[in-house]
Order: C-alpha cells, then sequence, then structure tokens
C-alpha cells in the first residue's frame, strides 16, 4: 500500500465519523479537499516546493487518529505552567488538536473570541478555507479532509487585547498519533495582538502533526506572531501558514525551532492592499539527525508594500537544514521593496545546509534583493578568542550565539526577547536535549 492510499481509505471507511463530530462549516470543504489529496496524492521530490525532504515516507507509519473525539485524560501537572519572567500572557491550552476548554480564561474585550470552532459555528463559514483551499498542496487537503474542530481568534475592529495570547499546542498519548489542528485569525480593520505558539510532547511517542493556520489581517492591523517549536526527535510536525495582508497593515512573524523530530513550515504571505508591510524571521538550531525544512512565498499583487526575510541555521553533528524563499512581484506592483536573506552555520562537516533565495519580478518600479550563505565557524575569530583564555567550546557558543541573535533581536516582545535569549543559550550548551516540560517556565 503506497502512504496516499491509507488515507483514502481511512477517509472513505469514515467520512460519516469524521463529519458526525464536527461542523458543517468544515465538511463542507472535506468532498472537494478529498478529491484534491486523491488526485495529487503525497509529493515526490520533484514536486519543486517539496524538493528537500521525503514527504511519502514521512506519512506511511500507521499513526492512530482520534476520530470519535474521545478526552484524552491530562492532569494540570502534565499541562506545566508556562510563563516568561516579566511577561503577563493569557494563555490557552490545545492537547493534541482540540482546545482545552476547561481553564479558567480571563475576560477578553468586547466581541473579541478564543474558542473553539464548534462553538462559533456561524462565524467561521465567512473565513474558514478561504485561503487554504489550495489545489496544488497535498498536506493543506489532507488536514482539510480530516480536521474535526480548530481554534478560532478574532481581534474586532479597532480593538487591541493588551495581554500577549500564548497557545500551548501539547502533544500527549499513550499510543503513537496523529494530530490535524486548524486555526483561524481574524483580525478586523485597526486592531491589534501579539500571539505566541508553543509546541511541546509531554509523551515519548512518535507524534505525526498537520497544522493549516489561516491568517486574515485587515486595514491598518498589526499582528506579532511568534511560533517556538520544542517537542523532541520522534516528532514530525507539517504547518501551512497562510497570511493576507490587506492596507497599510503590518505583520511580524517569527519562526523559531529549538528542538525536533522533522519539521516543515511553509507560509504564503499575500500582500492585497498597498502600503502594507510584513518582516518573516526565523531561527533553527539543530543537531543529531534533525531535520528542519522552511518554505516560503511572499506575493506582492499590489504595489507600494514591504516585504523584509531573514532566516538563519545553525546546524551541527548530522542535521540537515533546508531553505527555499520565493518573492513573487507581479505585473503593476510597482514600488515594491523587498530584501530576503538566508544565512547558515555549518558548525560541523557532517551538517548539510540546501538553500533557494528566488525573485520574480514583473514590474520595473521596485527595491528587491536576495542572497544567502553558507559557512562554518571562522577560525581567525575561534583563535583570537582561544588567545585570550577563552576555552574552545565557549568560544564556539559565543561565536554560534551571535550569528543566531540577529533574528531574536527583531522580536518586538523584550520579555520574550530576553527569554529566548537564554534558551538560545542552553540549547547550544546541550541542556535542552529533550522536551522536559516547557522550557519558558522559570
Amino acid at each position: 500500500m503506497n502512504s496516499e492510499q491509507q488515507y483514502i481509505e481511512l477517509y472513505e471507511e469514515n467520512s460519516e465519523l469524521i463529519c458526525a463530530n464536527s461542523v458543517q462549516a468544515m465538511n463542507d470543504c472535506r468532498a472537494k479537499a478529498f478529491d484534491t489529496f486523491r488526485r495529487l496524492g503525497f509529493p515526490s521530490k520533484k514536486v519543486e516546493r517539496y524538493k528537500y525532504i521525503d514527504v511519502p515516507a514521512l506519512f506511511e507509519p500507521n499513526y492512530g487518529i482520534n476520530l470519535q473525539r474521545l478526552d484524552i485524560p491530562v492532569s494540570t501537572k502534565e499541562l506545566f505552567s508556562c510563563s516568561v519572567p516579566k511577561l503577563s500572557t493569557q494563555l490557552y491550552y490545545v492537547v493534541n488538536d482540540g482546545l482545552l476548554d476547561a481553564m479558567p480564561q480571563a475576560a477578553l474585550p468586547k466581541r473579541a473570541i478564543i474558542g473553539k470552532f464548534s462553538k462559533n459555528i456561524d462565524f467561521i463559514g465567512k473565513y474558514y478555507n478561504r485561503l487554504a483551499a489550495k489545489e496544488d498542496d497535498a498536506i493543506t487537503a489532507l488536514n482539510t479532509m480530516l480536521a474535526q474542530d480548530g481554534l478560532l481568534i478574532y481581534v474586532p475592529k479597532n480593538t487591541k487585547i493588551d495581554k500577549t495570547i500564548q497557545v500551548l499546542n501539547v502533544l500527549n498519548a499513550d499510543v503513537d498519533l496523529m494530530a490535524n489542528r486548524r486555526v483561524l485569525i481574524v483580525m478586523e480593520e485597526g486592531s491589534q495582538l501579539q500571539l505566541l505558539f508553543c509546541d511541546h510532547a509531554i509523551k515519548n511517542r512518535n507524534f505525526l502533526t498537520t497544522q493549516v493556520v489561516e491568517v486574515f489581517v485587515g486595514a491598518n492591523a498589526h499582528l506579532d506572531l511568534y511560533c517556538l517549536e520544542e517537542t523532541h526527535t520522534k516528532n514530525v510536525r507539517f504547518s501551512n501558514l497562510y497570511i493576507k495582508q490587506e492596507a497599510d497593515s503590518v505583520v511580524n512573524h517569527n519562526q523559531i525551532t529549538l528542538h525536533n523530530g522533522v519539521t516543515r513550515n511553509r507560509t504564503d504571505l499575500v500582500f492585497s492592499g498597498e502600503r502594507a508591510e510584513c518582516q518573516l524571521n526565523g531561527c533553527v538550531i539543530a543537531d543529531k539527525n534533525q531535520f528542519v525544512d522552511n518554505n516560503t512565498l511572499i506575493d506582492h499583487q499590489v504595489g507600494r508594500c514591504t516585504s523584509h526575510e531573514l532566516y538563519k541555521y545553525v546546524l551541527n553533528d548530522e542535521s540537515v537544514g533546508a531553505f527555499a524563499g520565493r518573492v513573487l512581484v507581479r505585473e503593476g506592483a510597482q514600488q515594491t521593496t523587498s530584501q530576503e536573506t538566508n544565512q547558515n552555520l555549518c558548525a560541523s562537516h557532517e551538517a548539510r545546509m540546501f538553500t533557494q533565495p528566488m525573485l520574480e519580478i514583473y514590474a520595473d518600479d521596485v527595491k528587491c534583493s536576495h542572497g544567502s550563505t553558507v559557512g562554518q565557524l571562522n577560525d581567525a575569530a575561534l583563535f583570537y578568542m582561544r588567545q585570550r583564555g577563552i576555552p574552545e567550546k565557549e568560544a564556539r557558543l559565543l561565536l554560534e550565539h551571535a550569528f543566531i541573535n540577529e533574528v531574536i533581536e527583531k522580536m518586538d516582545i523584550i520579555p520574550l526577547r530576553d527569554r529566548l535569549s537564554h534558551l538560545v543559550e542552553m540549547r547550544f550548551r546541550g541542556k535542552l536535549n529533550v522536551c522536559e516540560g516547557c522550557k519558558l517556565c522559570k
């Protein structure tokens, strides 16, 4: 049986059960998503956006799926308190692929919503699957046909949520498990939100996660979105993020991979209104046999928009990294400004990095640049530091930390920036080799 056939048969045999435990807006999209998945199958390395990862092999194992939506027992101790010194956050827990609503929550501004799809049925029908309805991506199609609930975050017009919203995605099961998460973020005109996603695993099992996030950013809205992964080496994670920005909006997105198994992050961002700005930043620290693939597309559909992209990798042992970033400037998108940079440090001779920055421009009044580098630690700098009494191991750590810190310094939330800088140092010292609860804890 090929990899996709087991999922085709799973859906054919359980479609009624899947729909019975879901909501109409999600069910309305399943048949088309199933047809797309059956037509495409899992992408091979011949598919441009998946050329660095063996998708069929990762989906071949037989994972369990909680189609019955059974409650998986989890204690409050297992759901560890997660805090950043000097940063007040409002915490929400997603266990596998379902929002845990048993935790007490503080009051939100009037009309703002953070809750399950199933409790906001009328609302999600206006937005669900509008950005992610891609007929060229099998992972998104698979998620759309299997996901049964999701997390809705809605910020009304001219509303600011003062506290940072922190969502802990917790993987928890006594057996190997596949989780299919869905997230919908809607920010109306003039709204403001700081959002932190943290991915963790509290059981030492094989986990496979698909995640699809759709983000609508209205005119003059401002979103700071931080995504931190700190799972373990048995975790396989596919995350597809789709963002649409209206005029004068600002999005700062930061993707941080501190510890993982196999990770594939896709980010598609579309400018649909003029004078919008985005920053896409990412940092990766990998060792052992870990694999991290970041694939981005910034689509300048209209003029006078600005995009800045910076991804940095530090790879050790036999780890492998991949980055493919495409900036598309469409015809008529004049006065576009775009800068794309990918810098990579292979700290061992066995580490491997694949990098492919791309510019595709169909307008003539633009300021666009792109570039990438792959190198090793500077021998002269190491020698200089050792001559001044710094041990080689410590000198390497200081150079690696300084290299990755450029990304961290771009984060607007200062307490989070300081904490992540500390976590990065611990990671380089080998003190974050496994997920032992949330390392953001004091």
